[in-house]
């Protein structure tokens, strides 16, 4: 669980009380990351040898009409979407040809010698050229795109912001062990998934609470926001591996709901590895827009809505995954009506325990989740 976006990840099976799973997942074959690499080196030489100016075709990612929903899935790409060009001969796009060239040359290196660099060490390895970090990230997400062949498998690994704790251990990729038993600190989310400093209040609160251990087995784990790649594939990868109920908890607010959203659903930027990433099983545990006032939380200790909350709350409402889910309109719709948004820590003007005492122990002992 998390504020903005955490998810409760709670096995209630008879038995032993720590889970053990591998870290260990498929990958791409390294000969087909370099055949992929290959064909678009071989395009850009055959239209040199035309003397064409070469050019890179690339899906529109964040084009909602390439974007299909699918409630078993989550927002998916279709098929044949719409693509568009970047040229090597033209000076809006020619920089970004450059760019994508130097990033696949690197990819092929590390592939070829099995060795790993993270994005960082990308955007370091030539700082004026792409000129930030962002552009570099999306450059690997176009690339992984353009390939379809997913990040992990291009030896391309990202920082992780997330955290776990609770029954679970794992062994990474070169055999170390780790064990995410409940403390008061949380293990970070393995940078290498499938190979398998601030903390948010809400999070770190339940590990002082001792909560997973007091409702053991249980697994705990903070995206500390919109979740990076290496948090989203964590738990799907538990979800595969030990089909276990997953509950998301977080903020009362447009923002929040958005995450798990993501989570759940995926997102367009993200929808051609859908398949890898989305968990559609997850339930909205809380904190829910109708628990306000059925726990008559006090209206000082509530946010008022900004116009970019506006904003991002009708956004929400006009996606497609919310219309298959006539709870969660609803509370959407409670939410608008009161046009005030309430972080989890409200739940401390009832009692400095109440969220690990009362509240979430109530919600899973009587299905309070949607």
């Amino acid at each position: 669980m998390e504020e903005h976006g955490a998810e409760a990840l709670s096995g209630h099976e008879d038995g032993s009380k720590e889970t053990r799973v591998s870290a260990h997942g498929s990958h791409v074959p390294s000969s087909e990351v370099l055949e992929a690499i290959e064909n678009v080196i071989l395009d850009v030489l055959k239209s040199l040898a035309k003397k064409k100016a070469p050019v890179l075709t690339l899906a529109n990612r964040s084009d909602w009409r390439n974007i299909e929903f699918k409630d078993s899935v989550g927002l998916q790409m279709i098929p044949h979407s719409s693509t568009k060009q970047i040229r090597s001969d033209c000076p809006a796009t020619a920089p970004k040809f450059a760019m994508m060239l130097k990033i696949l040359s690197m990819i092929y290196k590390m592939v070829q010698s099995n060795s790993y660099a993270t994005k960082r060490d990308i955007y370091y390895s030539d700082k004026l050229l792409f000129g930030s970090q962002r552009v570099v990230d999306n450059l690997i997400n176009e690339i992984s795109c353009m390939l379809q062949i997913p990040r992990r498998s291009l030896h391309i690994l990202s920082t992780t912001r997330g955290f776990v704790a609770g029954n679970l251990s794992y062994t990474e990729e070169d055999g170390t062990k780790v064990n995410c038993t409940c403390g008061a600190t949380a293990v970070t989310v393995p940078s290498n998934v499938q190979g398998i400093k601030k903390k948010d209040a809400t999070f770190q609160r339940l590990l002082d609470d001792e909560f997973c251990i007091k409702l053991a087995p249980c697994i705990m784990i903070t995206g500390r926001g919109i979740p990076d790649l290496n948090t989203r594939l964590l738990v799907r990868k538990l979800w595969d591996t030990l089909q276990i109920p997953i509950f998301t908890l977080m903020d009362a607010d447009p923002h929040g709901v958005e995450i798990m959203c993501i989570y759940k659903y995926g997102s367009v930027s993200m929808s051609f590895e859908a398949h890898q990433l989305t968990v559609p099983c997850i339930k909205w545990l809380g904190l829910l827009p109708s628990d306000i006032k059925r726990l008559n939380i006090r209206k000082d200790v509530l946010i008022p809505f900004t116009k970019q909350d506006q904003n991002k709350l009708a956004s929400l409402q006009k996606r497609p995954y919310i219309a298959c889910q006539p709870v969660w309109k609803k509370e959407l719709e409670i939410m608008a009506a009161s046009k005030m948004k309430a972080e989890i820590q409200v739940l401390t003007s009832l009692s400095s325990d109440y969220l690990s005492r009362v509240y979430l122990p109530n919600k899973l002992q009587f299905c309070g989740w949607i």
